[in-house]
């Protein structure tokens, strides 16, 4: 019995391909995700085949040809772009004599690396232990061993069903120690009531980090490397008119992200499902830049975030020459924005960008409210709607605001005031300037 190895840092790279070539793009993928997580990668092998071996996933000549080069390499684990079975883990382990990483156990290492917040190590882990659990298939030798003793009947549980019991154990602790996390999250959700969220998507590396910084005056950690954020940062958004808002930054997405971490980490992806806006930022240097904005597009669908509106963002737009500038349709609608979040050309185009679709379709209002109408002054101050507040003589307080009217007579309705003589007693701000338009991708 293969007893697995703990620990080696020389890897060897294998890209895999099914009926046509390995791209390029995945080749360099899965080396600086081995390189992110601490490997170093002493060579890579291509393979090729119409459909998986139900064995190796590579076929047996290809898999002796990797067991050699592991050989000359004195390589220490094989990491696969693919991911594998439980057995064909094992058999390959056994065939290697070395550890066997697929794409999804690379990928949560990284994770578990890059965590930092109690709630990001709890998902990490979360999602470890669901991984976890598909691989208990026997392939440690410590799995053969029984525990039995005096006044038990029959040999007594394995150490397989040991392992699962308390897997399961510690997956549900987790859970609820998530749920409380999940319920702490709604409440301060709802205590940013009526202030919008814009929150930073996009591929990992495409600059959402640096450009967070640059948005928000911030420093939060920025590094050349795949999943450098992982925790979601929350900050204030000053933008140049209408009401602030909340920009969330938050963990990269990738080709084929696992499931265990899609489902580990709704709490933290809940700040994405739930914003107001979405910046999808691209890396506008990337040649397979149209590829990342799908397989972004399709992990927002996976998380029910597809439909929200977005302002495209191609990032570094410095590395290939292109002016900073806003594109829009012929109906006057923006398509993209270009930017550097490195030198800022660009950023406050964003900002005015940001501004106008999230005043989009709102009223631009002096609100005259008289004195004992205070419920509904301070139901917009709650409802973060309120830009400037002027006393007048009279004791009315004059108030300006960016709102839905819709919004604005349902908090009258709920103060108990007559929104339509409140409208008619109110007028438009003198510095009118919102306009109309819609954010698409």
């Amino acid at each position: 019995m293969f007893e697995r190895p703990r620990a080696g840092e020389r890897a060897l790279l294998v890209n895999t391909s099914l009926g046509a070539p390995v791209p390029r793009d995945q080749v360099a993928e899965l080396r600086e995700l081995a390189v992110s997580a601490g490997a170093q990668p002493v060579g890579q092998i291509n393979a090729v085949r119409d459909k998986p071996d139900p064995k190796f996933f590579i076929g047996s000549g290809k898999a002796s040809e990797i067991r050699d080069a592991i050989v000359a390499g004195a390589a220490q684990l094989v990491i696969f772009d693919r991911d594998l079975s439980p057995s064909q883990e094992r058999n390959l382990e056994r065939l290697f004599a070395c550890r066997v990483l697929d794409r999804t156990g690379l990928i949560l290492d990284i994770f578990a690396q890059r965590a930092q917040s109690f709630e990001g190590k709890l998902q990490v882990e979360l999602a470890q232990l669901r991984h976890l659990s598909t691989r208990l298939v026997r392939g440690w030798t410590h799995l053969e061993r029984q525990k039995g003793g005096i006044g038990l009947r029959g040999p007594g549980e394995t150490q397989l069903e040991t392992d699962r019991r308390l897997i399961g154990q510690r997956i549900r602790t987790l859970h609820a120690g998530l749920g409380k996390i999940a319920v702490q999250r709604n409440q301060q959700r709802h205590s940013r009531a009526g202030m919008p969220t814009v929150s930073l998507v996009g591929y990992t590396n495409a600059g959402k980090s640096t450009l967070f910084n640059r948005l928000t005056n911030e420093d939060a950690y920025v590094a050349d490397k795949l999943f450098a954020t992982l925790d979601t940062t929350l900050r204030k958004l000053a933008l140049p008119r209408g009401p602030d808002a909340v920009i969330a930054d938050t963990v990269g997405f990738v080709r084929d992200l696992p499931h265990e971490l899609i489902a580990a980490f709704r709490a933290t992806l809940q700040e994405t499902r739930e914003a107001t806006l979405l910046l999808h930022v691209a890396d506008a240097s990337d040649e397979n830049r149209g590829e990342r904005i799908a397989q972004v597009q399709q992990t927002l669908q996976a998380i029910d975030a597809g439909d929200a509106p977005q302002i495209m963002v191609y990032n570094k737009c410095d590395l290939i020459n292109e002016s900073a500038r806003v594109d829009r349709d012929a109906a006057g609608n923006v398509r993209r924005v270009w930017l550097s979040a490195l030198t800022g050309a660009g950023v406050e185009l964003l900002l005015e960008v940001v501004a106008e679709v999230l005043s989009a379709g709102k009223l631009h209002l002096l609100l005259r409210i008289p004195p004992d109408a205070g419920r509904l002054r301070a139901r917009l101050f709650n409802e973060g709607v309120v830009r400037n507040e002027v006393s007048l003589d009279d004791g009315i307080q004059e108030v300006e605001v960016v709102i839905a009217e819709g919004r604005l007579r349902q908090l009258c309705q709920n103060a108990n005031i007559d929104a339509d003589e409140l409208l008619a007693s109110s007028c438009a701000a003198p510095d009118w300037s919102l306009q109309s338009g819609a954010a698409a991708g």
